[in-house]
């Protein structure tokens, strides 16, 4: 037995055999897709800040022409969905299957939201003639947003199956999705939005 399959005392691990992904709630594959997907997102940040150190001026330009105020609003909303996912996790730990689903649909419903102020964000570029083809700078804000959309989107399909096969592994697996999820966007609205 491992230093990491090491039981805490009154509590048995949740996955014993898995090394140091014994203690972490939910599968544990989950969690090997987590860290593969970090790994992909930290290479992606590491080559946008090699870039803005490279053409400044070019980002810091195009930057002033993103909205921070519906950056941040939509940071909240991801936040405060993933407040909910949490309550949903102490509720299914409870016994309490329908509040739990209560808290997922309402997380759910924040991820809608997040991904109709997504799309607002997208359309009023277009409009005036930004696409991912203007410059660097919007090749970048365009390829990782919605690259983190496009796990939003996943996450939402995670809610929905586990408010239908709700148990406590299923909620805990889909709950350390979703805060993959918001720990990235908490990572992308300031290296897109505020970094100056």
């Amino acid at each position: 037995m491992s230093q990491y399959d090491q039981p805490q005392p009154g509590r048995p691990l949740p996955n014993p055999g898995w090394g140091p992904l014994s203690a972490l709630p939910g599968n544990p594959l989950m969690w090997v897709l987590i860290l593969s997907e970090l790994v992909v997102f930290m290479a992606f940040f590491v080559l946008y800040i090699t870039e803005r150190a490279a053409q400044l001026s070019l980002f810091d330009s195009s930057q002033q022409q993103l909205d921070p105020l519906m950056g941040g609003l939509n940071t909240m909303v991801l936040l405060t969905s993933g407040l909910f996912v949490a309550f949903a996790v102490e509720a299914v730990d409870a016994g309490k299957i329908r509040r739990t689903r209560q808290w997922l649909a309402c997380a759910a419903g924040l991820g809608v939201l997040f991904g109709a102020i997504k799309v607002f964000e997208y359309t009023s570029k277009f409009a005036v003639g930004i696409t991912p083809e203007t410059n660097t700078f919007f090749g970048f804000y365009f390829g990782l947003t919605a690259f983190h959309f496009a796990h939003v989107l996943f996450g939402l399909v995670l809610l929905g199956l586990v408010s239908w096969k709700t148990s406590l592994e299923n909620v805990e697996t889909a709950a350390a999705f979703w805060h993959m999820v918001d720990l990235i966007w908490i990572l992308l609205y300031p290296l897109l939005y505020l970094l100056r």
